[in-house]
């Protein structure tokens, strides 16, 4: 469905993940963000369980905190890891657009992405990341600003005028 120019813009920008160090980048976030949720579930248990008789008198604010930070600390980790996931998407454009000097190639190829409207045959959120556009593409709803939250990718229409914006 490319043309050779396309294809080129879409390999650069694959090789451009490698090249960024892209999964080591979202392996110390997934460690982080673990950490985090560690943290959160380590003050609750404490909180709930104390060291004796002496702390089962615990004060209603660290239980109001520690009941907090158990529902926001893994929300917090998934917003943070998503942004992460968003802004190396952006980075693999401008690294391939540079790799090959012609960003109109990635551009049209994310153009003929967006017009494609053909569903995956198994498409899972599992995978969902791992391809270039939205693998539910017959599943579209309007991209308010609580969904832009929880996408992986950038939207599409961002990155094609991100890439036709840039002067090489």
């Amino acid at each position: 469905m490319m043309n050779r120019t396309e294809l080129e813009g879409v390999l650069a920008h694959e090789m451009s993940h490698i090249g960024n160090r892209d999964m080591l980048v979202s392996t110390v976030v997934v460690v982080l963000v673990g950490f985090l949720q560690l943290l959160s579930d380590i003050f609750m248990r404490s909180v709930f369980w104390g060291r004796g008789d002496r702390d089962r008198n615990t004060h209603p604010a660290l239980l109001i905190i520690g009941m907090l930070l158990a529902i926001l600390a893994p929300l917090a980790g998934i917003l943070i890891q998503l942004a992460v996931s968003r802004k190396r998407e952006y980075l693999a454009d401008a690294s391939g657009a540079l790799l090959t000097r012609y960003p109109e190639g990635l551009a049209s190829a994310l153009e003929k992405l967006a017009r494609d409207n053909t569903p995956m045959a198994q498409a899972n959120h599992a995978t969902a990341h791992l391809w270039l556009d939205d693998p539910y593409q017959g599943k579209k709803t309007p991209a308010l600003w609580f969904t832009k939250l929880f996408m992986t990718h950038p939207p599409i229409e961002d990155r094609i005028k991100i890439l036709r914006g840039m002067r090489i």
